[in-house]
């Protein structure tokens, strides 16, 4: 930002980070609330989740194609355009009279909110200078790995104090904020020149189709059986051919509307995909602690959300620290270090039992919050080190879509892989209890002296199941954590940023 020396990069970088805060917080926040809006909607709860899936869909599509908007358009005026749509559409859902309203109004937020985060990550990339970029990514970091953790818990008060619709009305003053300083201090770089070629329709039809029906078989497969279900199938189908497509297209295409020529950089297309895998794992166990510590624990919804709030406290303190010792060390040994710290604490969750208390789940989650710090700033700051500013658009695009298809697959997986080896585990043990298990006998014997024999079958099977769901979640925790030491040997593709790099290359 040569041309604008007076703007503090820290205004800047605050300016962009009340978009991008609110718009990852509403990726999470409607989750709690969907039993208030099916009831007061006149909806089954089946028919409210698209509330959720709709957003999804519409802000997976609009991801990848920021950079081009933002050349198409000019950076300072999408961004505008994005939270004045954001905002508007936020007041409308809080408004919406029936579901299929809603629906509709989800859709225009996802569309509107899924330019800011390429948007505001391109932006504190360019503000900054080359060594200070840490800084900025560990602040932008703050947004990103806080505000889905803090979603459920601020929905969970908002809903139970007030009403569903302060879910979204909350986003407004927000969104006033972010529109007026963004105006003020956000200024589209004199090498961003706005394009003036054709617009490449068939790339975003094809984008548009496996990219909504990948997000909609993912949403919907765990309860249509996946390929039990010929309606998934056929989604999954199209996913893989309009993806074969798109491919097609984009690398033939004069003027790509999502130029994957990017991945030739090998860190560029290391990090993508580690950061796919941290999406899986961060989103996927997002799903599965607030399962675990409500079903099993037995929590209410408020304190769940408190429970799960030493992550957010962990990545709160270490994004700034590791923001600010980055410059100094190779931020692959950052990187090396959150993925093992990442591993271990998942499999520290494994360790736990059906007693444990609240210290026993807070340390481990704070320690991984800390962990997602040193995974989150030097990940960024190593991949997009390599590219090019006037490129940065496209990259962060991709980049950030990547993050949240990752996301999307780790919800849909972890929830499978729950249920399924729940099931496992009900066969496994259910085979145990038989006349000639002396400790079945015993147990059953003792609970039919206090509620007869019918009610004690049902009690016993009842405690089968609560352990062959606790077994299944040791399982899925030590699938993660293995998930993420898989991915060190990835760090040895990456290159250490050099100083300034980034500035020689785009001149």
């Amino acid at each position: 930002m040569a041309e604008h020396r007076h703007v503090n990069p820290w205004i800047v970088a605050i300016a962009v980070m009340f978009s991008t805060f609110m718009e990852v917080l509403d990726t999470t926040v409607v989750n709690v609330s969907l039993e208030h809006i099916a009831g007061d909607l006149s909806a089954t709860i089946d028919e409210a989740t698209w509330a959720l899936t709709s957003y999804l869909v519409a802000n997976a599509i609009i991801l990848p194609i920021t950079g081009w908007l933002a050349t198409y358009f000019g950076r300072k005026r999408l961004l505008m355009m994005s939270v004045i749509g954001f905002t508007i559409a936020s007041f409308l859902c809080g408004f919406a009279p029936t579901l299929g309203f809603l629906v509709v109004c989800r859709i225009i937020q996802g569309a509107a909110g899924g330019c800011l985060q390429p948007l505001s990550q391109a932006i504190l990339l360019e503000a900054f200078p080359p060594d200070q970029r840490g800084k900025a990514m560990g602040f932008w970091g703050l947004g990103i790995v806080v505000a889905p953790v803090l979603g459920p818990v601020l929905g969970g008060w908002l809903t139970d104090s007030y009403s569903w619709r302060w879910v979204f009305y909350i986003n407004i003053p927000v969104g006033i904020a972010s529109l007026v300083m963004a105006q003020l201090f956000v200024f589209d770089p004199s090498y961003l020149k706005r394009a003036k070629t054709k617009i490449d329709f068939w790339g975003i039809g094809f984008l548009a189709i496996w990219i909504g029906a990948l997000q909609i078989a993912l949403d919907k497969g765990e309860q249509d059986d996946w390929f039990g279900s010929r309606f998934i199938v056929t989604l999954l189908a199209t996913t893989v051919i309009f993806l074969i497509i798109f491919l097609i297209r984009e690398f033939t295409a004069d003027h790509p509307v999502v130029d994957l020529r990017v991945f030739k950089e090998r860190s560029y297309a290391a990090g993508v995909v580690l950061m796919t895998v941290v999406g899986f794992v961060l989103y996927g166990s997002l799903v599965l602690l607030p399962i675990w510590i409500q079903t099993l624990l037995g929590y209410p919804a408020l304190a769940a959300g408190m429970a799960l709030a030493p992550r957010g406290l962990g990545s709160m303190l270490g994004m700034p620290l590791i923001g600010f010792l980055l410059p100094k060390a190779d931020p692959r040994r950052f990187l090396a270090c959150g993925l093992v710290i990442g591993a271990a604490t998942l499999w520290q969750f494994s360790l736990l039992d059906l007693n444990t208390g609240y210290w026993n789940l807070f340390w481990p989650q704070f320690i991984q919050g800390f962990g997602l710090a040193l995974l989150f700033v030097p990940l960024t700051t190593i991949t997009m080190s390599p590219i090019p500013r006037e490129k940065m658009g496209n990259a962060t695009s991709i980049f950030n879509l990547t993050r949240n298809m990752g996301g999307s697959i780790g919800i849909a997986m972890v929830q499978t892989l729950q249920s399924r080896h729940t099931q496992i585990h009900i066969n496994y043990l259910g085979s145990h209890v038989t006349p000639f298990n002396p400790q079945a006998t015993q147990t059953l014997d003792a609970l039919s002296a206090h509620m007869g024999r019918p009610r004690a079958l049902a009690s016993l099977f009842g405690m089968i199941q609560e352990q062959a769901a606790m077994l299944s979640f040791i399982d899925v925790f030590r699938i993660l954590a293995l998930m993420f030491l898989g991915m060190v040997p990835l760090l040895l593709i990456m290159k250490r940023p050099q100083k300034g790099a980034a500035t020689e290359m785009a001149h």
